[in-house]
């Protein structure tokens, strides 16, 4: 190898590390291995001989000029960075690997290049050194990867390039989206796409493969803020900006990725909002419609029930999975209740059952309703629409003069509705009759019915009401807590950022709704008895908790609800029946809703499957993995359809201002806070002790001013508050 030497005298051409890179000079002067260097740039450094790169030479006069020996050191330069260019590195590698666990420079350089000089080895020597993924310098070895060491480490470099690509376009970034989501600037129109960084461009927005990472990093950390995933990486790119919650989804907002008031919660829950998630089970669900409308001899050999059963909802109410009948039978009557029957035709445990599964329930949300089902077949095939037959599990119970329940038969029929009714038309027609009896007792004209759909049902209507009065008081000498709470309607007008809310109480049915809150509870409780006595395994809602005797009984104001609510315990779905506090039942077993509530739709499964083969569909063990399944999937929607009405209720009063008064009752207080309800809207709100009245106490009436409001951070707090006299 010519010009090559063994010892780094004076006039030698030497090459070593530093800051990472590889550093050219000439030997001026040695003793005793500590070597005086000078630098291409003129300057001198002194260096021991063992921190040499293992290729020296060539060696050059010793006494040249210091400008000849500079211009010696740009030509080595110039000449070995050229060639460490055009180094095939790759094909060293492949011709090494396998062969050879480790070699020197030469040895490399002697693969490609007959006799090289010490310009050609440390060429090969510095292509060697930058690539980190193949080789490692073991001096004055090269040792060589295998190809699944190097897979791997290509994988780690690319990883570390894209987590330093991100952290250095995404810091300054989320830095100015969080200025924007504060209204302190308006976000800059991104520049003509260049493919280099934000720095490099000179704009402020990252290059396009830096932003599609960002824009997934945030939305991960929106649906899961507690991964520990990227929480490293969050970190750094997060650093600078403020600690507060739901970060991620401001700064998409801000981004423009999200619009305004965007619903994470569903996200979190994974679950799709719009009624487009079916569709690559469109195959299945075309085919359950048309079973269900009697294509499926399951269906259409069923008997017809000749009853005209009613139902009541709200008026934009579609998926109708309950109706009753109700008959006089001297001091007593019966009740025949006919549910929507999916779970006659149901595939359980193919794709669409496992994508209704992973939906859980059907959330009603002021901005519109998610329906678990297909609304094809939730809304359509089998709901249970006025003068269409639809397949139904039937629930027959007699109830005594006292309101207790007797046998129970259940059988599957075909139901054909006399009409679906609305809670306000259904409530018209029972003030009429209320009235109507009034008149009787006292004299008078006769109240005329209202001139509405219901009017035709009212002989249902009032025989419905009167059952509902008697199992109501039965279940509240049996222990039952009623909470006599109606909800306010929540409406959204307009979109985006010029949306506006309004809470306020919605037309009251109290008669309409006991009605049909007692016939459902009347079902389920009479199905729980009747699977009891056949031994038949259920999913059980329980609330096994002592109440006192007192707690019995309808209750109306704010401050005995709260009492109250604070003894109870939130219920749960369970294998073991066990009672049901707040019900008054020793079992509750749901069974009603099978469009919209998933352990409804199994518990009529299990039922409609033991009419029909004389044994249960699941046992024990197989409910109990269904509900491992499904307990989740419920605690995620119940997430969204708490916190997403109350996101609204948050930003109505914020669009009010802080200038407003509110009428509200005082149902706790103790040292520190006070809670106040707002009936009107639904809402329990705290302000600390010292604004109130020294008198105040639980049911004294106030007026409250509200503020600092924030609905995305569920923050609401009492600024002001006033005691109403009287």
């Amino acid at each position: 190898m010519p010009g090559c030497v063994r010892y780094p005298a004076p006039g030698c051409i030497v090459e070593y590390m530093e800051g990472n890179a590889v550093q050219i000079a000439m030997v001026t002067e040695e003793v005793g291995g500590r070597l005086r260097l000078l630098l291409p740039n003129r300057r001198e450094t002194r260096l021991t001989a063992a921190r040499l790169l293992p290729w020296l030479g060539p060696l050059h006069a010793a006494d040249a000029g210091r400008e000849e020996a500079v211009r010696l050191l740009e030509t080595h330069k110039k000449a070995r960075e050229e060639l460490a260019a055009a180094v095939p590195v790759m094909d060293a590698w492949e011709l090494a690997q396998g062969e050879v666990a480790t070699a020197q420079a030469q040895w490399f350089a002697e693969l490609f290049v007959s006799d090289p000089d010490p310009d050609h080895v440390s060429a090969y020597g510095r292509a060697l050194l930058a690539c980190k993924s193949h080789f490692r310098f073991q001096p004055p070895d090269f040792q060589v990867f295998s190809a699944e060491t190097v897979e791997k480490r290509l994988a780690e470099q690319k990883s570390r390039e894209e987590r330093e690509a991100l952290i250095a376009g995404g810091a300054a970034f989320f830095r100015l989206l969080w200025d924007v989501a504060c209204k302190k600037r308006p976000l800059p129109p991104p520049s003509a796409p260049s493919g280099r960084s934000g720095a490099e461009s000179g704009s402020e927005w990252p290059a396009p493969e830096v932003a599609d990472r960002l824009k997934e990093l945030l939305r991960a950390r929106m649906i899961d803020p507690e991964s520990q995933e990227h929480e490293a990486l969050w970190r750094m790119l997060a650093k600078g900006l403020p600690d507060v919650p739901h970060l991620p989804l401001q700064l998409l907002v801000a981004w423009g990725e999200l619009p305004p008031h965007y619903n994470f919660w569903l996200d979190r829950a994974d679950y799709a909002p719009d009624d487009t998630w079916w569709q690559e089970h469109a195959d299945e669900v075309e085919a359950l419609a048309r079973a269900a409308c009697g294509d499926d001899p399951a269906a259409a050999d069923l008997p017809l029930c000749e009853l005209p059963f009613v139902s009541i909802d709200s008026a934009s109410t579609r998926d109708v999975d309950d109706a009753f009948f109700v008959q006089s039978d001297g001091a007593g009557c019966s009740l025949t209740l006919a549910l929507a029957c999916p779970a006659l035709l149901w595939p359980f445990g193919g794709p669409l059952d496992k994508a209704v599964l992973h939906r859980g329930t059907s959330i009603y949300l002021p901005e519109g309703t998610c329906h678990m089902l297909p609304e094809t077949l939730g809304t359509g095939a089998f709901s249970l629409l006025a003068g269409e037959p639809r397949p139904s599990l039937c629930v027959r119970v007699a109830v005594d003069s006292e309101g207790q329940a007797g046998a129970c038969e259940v059988f599957v029929a075909r139901a054909r509705l006399a009409a679906n009714l609305t809670y306000k038309d259904s409530q018209a027609v029972l003030d009429a009759l209320a009235a109507q009896g009034r008149v009787e007792t006292s004299g008078g004209a006769e109240a005329a019915l209202p001139d509405n759909p219901a009017a035709l049902h009212a002989e249902q209507l009032r025989l419905g009401l009167d059952l509902a009065r008697r199992r109501q008081k039965a279940r509240i000498a049996a222990g039952a807590v009623i909470m006599d709470r109606p909800d306010p309607v929540i409406r959204l007008e307009g979109e985006g950022a010029e949306l506006r809310v309004d809470v306020s109480p919605d037309d009251p049915a109290p008669d309409a709704q006991m009605l049909v809150a007692e016939t459902m509870i009347l079902a389920s409780a009479a199905v729980a008895e009747w699977a009891r006595e056949r031994g038949l395994p259920m999913l059980h809602r329980t609330q096994d908790v002592a109440l006192p005797k007192e707690y019995a009984g309808v209750w109306t104001a704010p401050q005995d609800m709260a009492r109250i609510m604070r003894a109870l315990t939130p219920s749960s779905l369970e294998l073991q029946a066990r009672p049901h506090a707040a019900l008054g039942l020793p079992r509750y077993t749901p069974v009603t809703s099978p469009l919209r509530r998933y352990p409804d739709l199994v518990n009529e499964a299990q039922v409609v499957h033991f009419l029909r083969a004389g044994q249960a569909r699941w046992d024990e063990s197989g409910l109990a993995e269904l509900l491992n399944s499904l307990s989740p999937v419920l605690e995620a929607a119940g997430q969204v359809q708490r916190f997403r009405p109350r996101y609204w209720k948050l930003l109505f009063f914020r669009q009010k201002g802080d200038k407003a008064w509110w009428p509200g009752v005082i149902t706790e207080e103790n040292d520190a806070f006070v809670s106040v309800s707002l009936p009107d809207q639904g809402i329990f709100v705290r302000g600390k002790r010292r604004m109130f009245d020294e008198r105040a106490c639980p049911g004294m009436a106030v007026e409250v001013r509200l503020g600092k409001v924030h609905p995305l951070y569920n923050e609401i707090q009492i600024v002001e508050a006033a005691t109403l006299e009287g």
